[in-house]
């Protein structure tokens, strides 16, 4: 059995990584500020520590009292557009949070950590589907934030010895398919449970954010990842770490779904139809994000068991009617 450090284990994507850890028998420690997660997500079986990562004393004492196998890093701001609207936040956060954890992994030996990266690397890609040698050009102040850790961590791989993966994703949804975690921000900002709350009659119409861009049907093409599909990414690229060096990983289903396609895939899985209207397009939001995930497949043998857009839709929808408050609902 070994023993990780989850950062943002209370988190969307942190949870479900919590619960992949667990499953395989690990032991899982969970740092998290509860700012954006969830006391309930944490299972019972995990350890929380309840604190910031702007604390340094307390992330070493972290690293004092138990001795990590690995780092699984999830904890940051995430929303492009507030990053549009407070760029000087979201990189003193991101950038000064992640590398005050990488420097206390670093000082403790614990030499394997796993970044949740960004498909916003990217901007405005210069070519799709999008491989690891695509231009790194964000075009929003969240994907340079990303940029900049992942630089911070290559100087430390090259200076101390880290081994790090970085996993630059793109859209995750989804919930866990025994219903033990779900999605769960406020406010919430990803299209799949918005969607699935206008078709429940939870919130107002959605919004599209602009109809006019050169795709096939005018709005934004997505590469939608099943939430747990990536949990098991992140394992894939920490067991890769255990023999091989540090590796940039882009991870997607590499199909593109457009919001039009999502609030079509809602209505058949909820048979309900989504209120919507359409809307101006939204700052710093490329037209296409599709990942080529070829080198991860063939690294480390992930591929995505829900793949389908439907299948993807589903576990939120059941997720979200079950627990109309969130977790909340759990006590």
């Amino acid at each position: 059995m070994s023993r990780y450090l989850v950062t943002g284990g209370a988190g969307f994507v942190g949870s479900h990584a919590v619960l992949a850890l667990l499953d395989r028998g690990h032991e899982v420690v969970v740092f998290d500020n509860l700012t954006q997660g969830h006391r309930a997500a944490v299972p019972a079986a995990a350890t929380l520590v309840e604190a910031d990562l702007a604390d340094a004393a307390r992330v070493a004492e972290v690293f004092a009292t138990w001795r990590f196998d690995a780092v699984l890093h999830f904890a940051a701001l995430s929303i492009v557009g507030a990053s549009m609207r407070d760029p000087l936040h979201y990189i003193a956060e991101n950038v000064a949070h992640s590398l005050n954890l990488a420097n206390a992994a670093v000082r403790a030996g614990c030499l394997r950590f796993v970044l949740s990266s960004t498909a916003a690397l990217f901007g405005d890609p210069d070519r799709v589907p999008i491989d690891e040698a695509c231009r790194i050009a964000p075009s929003n102040p969240y994907g340079d934030s990303k940029r900049m850790v992942e630089e911070g961590l290559e100087w430390a791989a090259r200076i101390h010895g880290l081994r790090y993966a970085a996993l630059r994703y793109f859209n995750a949804a989804g919930s866990d398919p025994q219903g033990r975690a779900g999605e769960d921000h406020d406010p919430e900002t990803h299209l799949v449970p918005l969607a699935i709350d206008a078709a429940l009659g939870r919130r107002p119409a959605l919004t599209v954010f602009g109809e006019d861009y050169a795709t096939p049907d005018g709005t934004c093409l997505r590469d939608y990842v099943h939430v747990t599909d990536l949990a098991e990414a992140h394992l894939a690229a920490l067991a890769r770490l255990e023999t091989h060096g540090s590796c940039r990983y882009n991870v997607g289903s590499g199909t593109g779904a457009s919001v039009k396609d999502v609030i079509a895939a809602v209505e058949r899985v909820g048979g309900r139809p989504v209120p919507h209207s359409i809307g101006p397009r939204r700052a710093g939001d490329p037209p296409v994000l599709v990942a080529a995930s070829d080198r991860l497949r063939a690294e480390t043998g992930w591929a995505p068991r829900y793949g389908a857009l439907d299948d993807i839709v589903r576990t939120a929808w059941t997720w979200r009617e079950a627990h109309p408050k969130g977790y909340a609902d759990r006590g």
